[in-house]
């Protein structure tokens, strides 16, 4: 079998089970069985796998036939121009998520604080904490997450990728070092209402950690928890990032309306949809 014959060999397949994006997955299993950059698969389309190469392709196409995402498979995601590793202890980093970590980087920079104490609030992978302290690297960047195998991997991630990140094992603020305050905090908390997790795509429904998704009954719990906790952790001034659900605007637009809250922003994804808030907490 040449190295096209597979990828359109692996397109139907993917395509019947269902999967999106069928040919752009079949290119990276591919592209992972050769060892190869994806692109590259064109630059030799007349390859012809080896024996072991078909049986290493077959397998992961069975994987992802049975919607296993494909990160996981290539053990690898890209978040904001970085490999970080991910497993079905975190969540797999999303697109929308590079978002927030790009208007984050925007309210550092339009601050007159130069070496901000930051905060990722369940950090996951930690590919927020982790963007953070290498792009601003004067910054000191905290993250915490109540999952033990989580942190393994995102101190992991930090390690291959050289970041300085202080990392925290416990319950939210409960798990920080007495007399920390922040000058900024960012979370992409559970925001999936409870009852509407077994209609996710089987990607997320049977492969992302039940804890990072399941925001209770209504989903806002964890935003509730924020407004409430955060500002005894925030300078005056100090601002918080969240990333949310379809149809939560409103919603947090209401639960940061209370002093010492202020300054409320929501802004959209590339899709059009609202995704994230921003708000500064004031006294």
């Amino acid at each position: 079998m040449t190295v096209i014959e597979a990828i359109q060999l692996g397109s139907s397949r993917l395509e019947h089970a269902g999967v999106e994006s069928p040919r752009l997955n079949a290119e990276l299993l591919i592209a992972d069985v050769l060892l190869v950059r994806r692109l590259a698969l064109y630059l030799d389309s007349r390859r012809e796998l080896t024996a072991e190469q078909t049986v290493a392709m077959e397998e992961r196409l069975r994987r992802r036939e049975a919607r296993e995402p494909v990160q996981h498979i290539l053990g690898s995601a890209e978040f904001y121009g970085r490999e970080f590793l991910v497993n079905r202890h975190v969540l797999v980093p999303r697109p929308e998520t590079e978002l927030l970590a790009e208007w984050a980087l925007q309210t550092i920079v339009a601050s007159s604080v130069e070496a901000p104490c930051l905060l990722d609030f369940g950090t996951g992978s930690g590919c927020l904490a982790i963007t953070l302290a290498l792009e601003r690297i004067a910054a000191s960047v905290h993250a915490v997450d109540i999952s033990a195998e989580a942190l393994a991997v995102a101190k992991c991630n930090a390690a291959t990728l050289g970041a300085d990140v202080a990392f925290h094992f416990g319950d939210g603020f409960a798990a920080l070092p007495t007399g920390l305050i922040f000058d900024g905090i960012v979370s992409n908390p559970p925001y999936i209402p409870s009852a509407e997790i077994a209609g996710l795509d089987p990607e997320v429904r049977d492969h992302d950690p039940l804890i990072a998704l399941d925001g209770g009954a209504d989903g806002l719990g964890f935003y509730q928890r924020l407004a409430v906790e955060a500002p005894d952790f925030l300078n005056d001034g100090g601002w918080l990032a969240v990333e949310f659900g379809n149809g939560q605007a409103g919603d947090l637009l209401r639960i940061f309306s209370e002093t010492p809250w202020s300054g409320a922003e929501v802004r959209s994804d590339d899709t059009g949809r609202e995704r994230m808030l921003r708000v500064f907490c004031r006294r």
